[in-house]
């Protein structure tokens, strides 16, 4: 059985999703701006997973969008509710599900990564070669995919989105025995200064699998 690719997401609903971002968006136009996230995250995602031999799964928040967000993913990929009261446990309860249909090496991303592609997830990967944990950090201090070679009861019993995310999981790492590998930073996005980084890595020639966000940023004017 191969490895399995998670891509975790929200249905994108204004009011509920990159809500650090308004003002100076309308929350209509940060639900419209996330749902180009998504997009490109799945069309990436699609993508990557053939080349790297990987079968991609879709975990939909809340339950109850599952479907309306299955008819944004490209074919190929499998979706089902995130369970949990909470990210971490979501997060647990994802991996464990994956692995116990068969799967391993398991890789999770989020969905409003828009420079995580096939090179990142292909390092994370080859990181699993010679560690139990790979995380590529944001800046924030979080990280917008998390790889393991298996589950690992306890990793995410922290408090989550804080700036000592990426710390406090690593910490956790240590304490299970796990050993980790951190990648090369990547960029989530959920404030202004986050967009002004997007521009740069546009600039670079880095931001090839975001069309969709980047399309809809020029055409609303929205850039910082």
């Amino acid at each position: 059985m191969s490895g399995a690719l998670l891509v975790f997401a929200k249905e994108p609903r204004p009011g509920a999703v990159k809500t650090r971002l308004c003002p100076p968006f309308s929350p209509q136009q940060a639900a419209e701006f996330y749902a180009c996230l998504l997009d490109d995250a799945l069309a990436a995602s699609a993508a990557a997973a053939v080349r790297l031999g990987l079968a991609p799964i879709l975990y939909v928040a809340p339950a109850e969008a599952c479907a309306a967000v299955a008819g944004r993913a490209p074919a190929g990929f499998r979706t089902l509710p995130q369970r949990g009261p909470d990210l971490a446990a979501r997060m647990e309860n994802a991996f464990a599900e994956a692995a116990a249909a068969g799967f391993a090496p398991l890789l999770l991303r989020g969905s409003d990564s828009p420079l995580l592609g096939e090179a990142t997830l292909a390092a994370a990967l080859e990181a699993l070669t010679l560690a139990d944990l790979a995380l590529c950090p944001d800046l924030d201090g979080g990280y917008n995919l998390v790889a393991l070679r298996r589950p690992a009861p306890g990793l995410f019993a922290h408090a989550m989105s804080t700036p000592e995310v990426l710390a406090d999981t690593l910490a956790n790492a240590r304490r299970l025995g796990l050993s980790a590998r951190v990648l090369e930073p990547g960029l989530d996005v959920d404030t202004a200064a986050d967009l002004a980084q997007l521009a740069a890595a546009r600039r670079a020639g880095r931001a090839v699998d975001c069309p969709r966000t980047l399309a809809f940023l020029d055409r609303h004017g929205l850039w910082p």
